[in-house]
């Protein structure tokens, strides 16, 4: 079971004097969350726990069923944590018949969904073969019998699900643009983190780089005696690259190429994207670029951070 601290809200219903207020409970309880995983061996629950994670779910595998009710209230009272998911699943054994009853009193904690995962048994014979991993219910089986014994027990957990999901026909990428359809918040930067990096091409190309432009065709400012010991964050820096025509029509054509290369990485599930800007010593047009760039896409919505990997501190 994955095990994170919690931390809980303030319950004091004051603050002194040059302290800060604690958030009004109505003010946390109304967006918090809370989804129950759950469903068939072999249908994709790790996988769709991994996509609430990305869309920004505090997330659990396997937590037991006793701790649920306990976890809800946490989460209701945490400052930190908004949505929640959890897994629960067939590892809980005979305790499952509880669910619907547990469910009831988690719900009056906080608002709840249950998601069941199922595919059919053609499907979860070909997966367990393919990953030659052994069914939870254990080895004395066949997979056949494992997988019927396993849908019968998880009958009372199926009645109670707001949404049944299929997953047959699925591949990881439609299960996760199915979960991000179904839960993502328009708040969230578009399910995207954006990081605007700078560098310098003279102490290489970095890893981390998903998309790389190098900016060593515009004028460089270390010629200009005035500007060599500054950077691109400087206003006379950023004057001086943007009074050329080049400067700007790089950035509109460049802003537009991202405009729509964008929704297709968050289409495609992926949740953070570097892209990195280069001249030669990563301290005033690559700078400046990447600031630039920071400004336009924060424009259009997304959740964009800087970062100057060669620009002197």
């Amino acid at each position: 079971m994955t095990s994170k601290k919690l931390s809980k809200r303030s319950r004091k219903t004051g603050a002194k004097k040059g302290t800060k207020k604690a958030k009004p409970a109505s003010s946390l309880e109304n967006r918090s969350e809370l989804v129950i995983l759950t469903g068939l061996s072999g249908s994709g629950k790790l996988s769709a726990l991994k996509a609430f994670e990305d869309l920004g779910f505090y997330s659990v595998d396997n937590l037991p069923l006793e701790l649920v009710q306990r976890f809800a209230d946490l989460v209701r009272q945490s400052s930190e944590i908004e949505r929640a998911a959890l897994v629960v699943d067939v590892r809980e054994g005979m305790r499952l018949d509880e669910f619907p009853a547990i469910l009831n009193k988690v719900r009056k904690v906080l608002p709840t969904r249950v998601v069941f995962l199922e595919a059919s048994e053609e499907a979860l014979i070909r997966r367990f073969s393919e990953t030659r991993r052994p069914h939870p219910l254990g080895r004395s089986e066949t997979v056949v019998k494992s997988i019927r014994a396993e849908r019968k027990r998880l009958d009372p957990v199926r009645n109670v699900a707001d949404i049944v999901l299929d997953t047959t026909k699925f591949n990881v990428h439609d299960l996760r643009a199915h979960i991000t359809s179904q839960f993502e918040r328009e708040v969230s930067g578009r399910g995207l983190m954006i990081s605007s990096n700078s560098f310098g091409f003279k102490n290489g190309v970095p890893t981390e780089a998903d998309l790389v432009f190098d900016v060593r065709f515009l004028p460089n400012p270390h010629f200009v005696p005035e500007f060599r010991k500054l950077t691109g964050k400087d206003p006379k820096v950023a004057k001086y690259v943007l009074q050329f025509p080049q400067t700007k029509e790089f950035l509109d054509k460049t802003t537009d190429m991202l405009k729509f290369l964008l929704p297709h990485y968050i289409k495609e599930g992926k949740s953070y994207l570097t892209v990195a800007f280069g001249c030669t010593g990563g301290q005033h047009r690559s700078v400046f670029i990447a600031e630039e760039m920071k400004k336009r896409l924060a424009k259009e919505g997304y959740s964009v951070k800087t970062a100057h990997r060669d620009m002197p501190k």
